[in-house]
């Protein structure tokens, strides 16, 4: 089981850990606002991303999927929100205080993009589906591999979080500031346009 479970955090680590959309914003979230202000975005991510684990778990994706027209409008969504929060994120403010109200992604916005993340399916689908912790016992499979995987969401994902928050200090300057947000709003462009022309 050990070994098992080992496997598994193997192919799930660089799937689910690489950038794409959420980790992405998450890590531009973290260089534009800290880590702090980005918590409650982070727990939209993670919250979007449980539920699209539970959603491949119970076979419930393949449910929405095969319903007419729903990938298309799902991805629609995606990719507006992504525009407008890389817009944001170009266009956040170079020098704040903490007294500064924020512009900064909500719970609700990084639950939303991670339901419509093409890539939160496809890792997290991939990694489910690449193998057993305890085949001779498919309950308990289900849910070791349920709990591998949400430690993995969380810990991925925070750490990103605190990836770009360590940028975050070099947004005191002005011009780096500013070409830092531009730099991860298209990091975050690209992958969006990586995601969609897999």
């Amino acid at each position: 089981m050990l070994q098992n479970t080992l496997v598994l955090l193997t192919v799930a680590l660089p799937l689910m850990g690489s950038p794409g959309p959420a980790i992405v914003s998450l890590a531009a979230t973290g260089s534009t606002f800290g880590f702090r202000r980005g918590l409650p975005y982070l727990a939209g991510i993670l919250l979007g991303n449980s539920t699209v684990l539970l959603m491949v778990a119970t076979g419930v994706t393949g449910m929405v999927l095969a319903v007419p027209n729903a990938v298309p409008v799902l991805m629609t969504i995606g990719l507006a929100y992504l525009l407008y929060l890389a817009w944001r994120i170009a266009t956040a403010p170079v020098v704040r205080t903490a007294a500064e109200t924020g512009r900064e992604p909500t719970a609700a916005g990084g639950f939303l993009l991670s339901l419509v993340n093409p890539k939160a399916y496809a890792a997290i689908g991939a990694v489910y589906a690449s193998g057993s912790i305890a085949p001779e016992d498919p309950s308990l499979d289900v849910a070791l591999k349920v709990a591998v995987l949400l430690a993995v969401n969380v810990t991925v994902n925070t750490v990103w979080l605190g990836i770009g928050a360590t940028f975050s200090s070099a947004l005191r300057n002005p011009r780096t500031g500013r070409a830092l947000n531009w730099t991860f709003a298209g990091l975050l462009l690209a992958s969006v346009v990586a995601t969609v022309m897999r």
